[in-house]
């Protein structure tokens, strides 16, 4: 078996005041695992790290090990433990990792076990263990990567694609089929934007209850434990790095109930964005909407019993083909039924290439589409107010997305846990001290429209 301890050394650079760590490198087995090699070390090597050929010398070793004979297990279990007695911080990887027992059972003090191609998983292992020292003279893109959102917030997206079939969406054609994210490296990417000073996570796919489904829920390794690639399980390891969490376009699948449990500990936000759609029933069974036969008025009243702050946004589509005015007044009656805390109104558009359109339904007129947009609107806006006003006299956690308060007067700009940065209502916020982007306050409110709220910090 080949043996290789791989020193890079780099092209010349700035001087940084910043030591960067070092790893020193031993790579086992077969060809196809010096190019696993390869990888990690082209990644680590971008991000500053730099290689050594005495272990003693080394902030880390990396073993890449190879388990494919008795002989070339035997090999690799002696390159782990001549690595533990000249340095003592190892890391392990490669094919024997995927019988992690048998490293741990003779070598309990390795600081992690990954399995073969586990990139990323070695990255983080590293990462833990030496942490890459960031320059901001020097690197090009910052560790949370580049945003285009407020410091403060970000959207986290777990997973590509659709496999829904909605007869008015032309998503899945365009994005393919649904592509989760492994669990571990949704979590990484989440970890780095809350050490970057991220306070809130926004949780994103085309269909975020289905995560982990193309993947059969399978696990990865996320610091020491492995995590299910499954919906509760995601957010409930979100919910553990101390920041706002916040879930979007959830279908109201039944497991979705699960995740109520974390809200009302208070480990996730009590707010869901279920893209409802329709309430009357043949419009749904014409849209072909997944789950449209649950009692969904039931499971509201239900999740509100469990979590009485719950805040549910939605959006709905007026003037689909064959929607009648009996079908309208459906809706509006199921508004007022459910109270919803936000939602908006589409007027419905053809869409090149949906099935909608070869259903043989009645168009409606754009006149009357126009019509039921605006009685909607207005329906809606009457519950808004309503439920709005009862939270006068209440104090609430708020997040400043706009800066103010202090000499200057002006009123800061944020929201409650209630609302989404730039589709959901604002709260206003009065305070004698300055009030930062990205600050989380207590604010008294005081007053409250159609939208937004009105208050004081404390």
């Amino acid at each position: 078996m080949q043996e290789k301890s791989s020193s890079i050394p780099g092209p010349d650079a700035p001087s940084s005041n910043l030591a960067a760590p070092r790893v020193s490198f031993v790579s086992l087995g077969c060809p196809k695992a010096l190019v696993d090699s390869e990888r990690i070390i082209t990644r680590l090597r971008a991000e500053g790290y730099e290689f050594a050929h005495n272990q003693a010398a080394a902030d880390v070793v990396v073993v890449n090990t190879c388990g494919f004979l008795d002989s070339a297990k035997e090999e690799s279990l002696q390159a782990i433990g001549a690595a533990l007695g000249q340095n003592g911080k190892v890391i392990v990887t490669g094919c024997m990792g995927a019988e992690p027992e048998s490293i741990a059972e003779k070598f309990p003090g390795v600081l992690a076990i990954t399995r073969p191609q586990d990139y990323e998983s070695v990255l983080d292992a590293v990462h833990r263990a030496a942490p890459p020292a960031h320059d901001p003279f020097l690197d090009l893109v910052p560790p949370q990567g580049v945003k285009l959102t407020p410091r403060h917030y970000a959207y986290l997206k777990i997973s590509e694609g659709c496999d829904n079939s909605c007869s008015f969406c032309i998503i899945p054609h365009l994005r393919g089929p649904l592509v989760s994210r492994p669990a571990a490296e949704v979590l990484r990417e989440a970890e780095k934007l809350a050490r970057a000073g991220v306070k809130e996570l926004l949780v994103i796919s085309q269909d975020t209850s289905a995560y982990g489904r193309d993947l059969r829920y399978a696990e990865s390794v996320f610091r020491d434990r492995t995590v299910r690639a499954r919906f509760f399980d995601l957010a409930s390891e979100l919910s553990q790095l101390g920041v706002w969490v916040r879930l979007h376009y959830v279908y109201p699948y039944p497991h979705v109930d699960e995740v109520l449990a974390l809200m009302t500990e208070g480990k996730i936000l009590p707010y869901l964005d279920i893209p409802f759609q329709h309430a009357a029933p043949s419009v749904l069974k014409a849209m072909k909407r997944p789950a449209n036969e649950e009692k969904t008025l039931e499971r509201i009243q239900n999740w509100r019993r469990l979590v009485p702050d719950l805040a549910l946004r939605s959006t709905f589509i007026v003037g689909f083909p064959g929607e009648t005015e009996e079908d309208f007044a459906y809706l509006l009656e199921w508004l007022d039924a459910a109270q919803i805390d936000h939602a908006g109104a589409f007027k419905y558009e053809p869409v090149s290439g949906a099935p909608a359109n070869d259903l043989g339904l009645t168009p409606v007129a754009e006149e009357i589409k126009e019509s039921r947009w605006k009685r909607f609107m207005e329906r809606q806006q009457t519950i808004n107010a309503k439920l709005l006003k009862r939270k006068i006299g209440k104090r609430l956690q708020v997040i400043i997305d706009e800066a103010g308060g202090g000499a200057a007067g002006q009123r800061a700009k944020g929201r409650s846990k209630a609302d989404a940065p730039e589709i959901d209502g604002a709260v206003h916020v009065s305070s004698r001290r300055p009030l930062r982007a990205g600050d989380i306050v207590s604010v008294k409110i005081e007053d409250s429209d159609a939208y937004d709220l009105t208050g004081s910090a404390a």
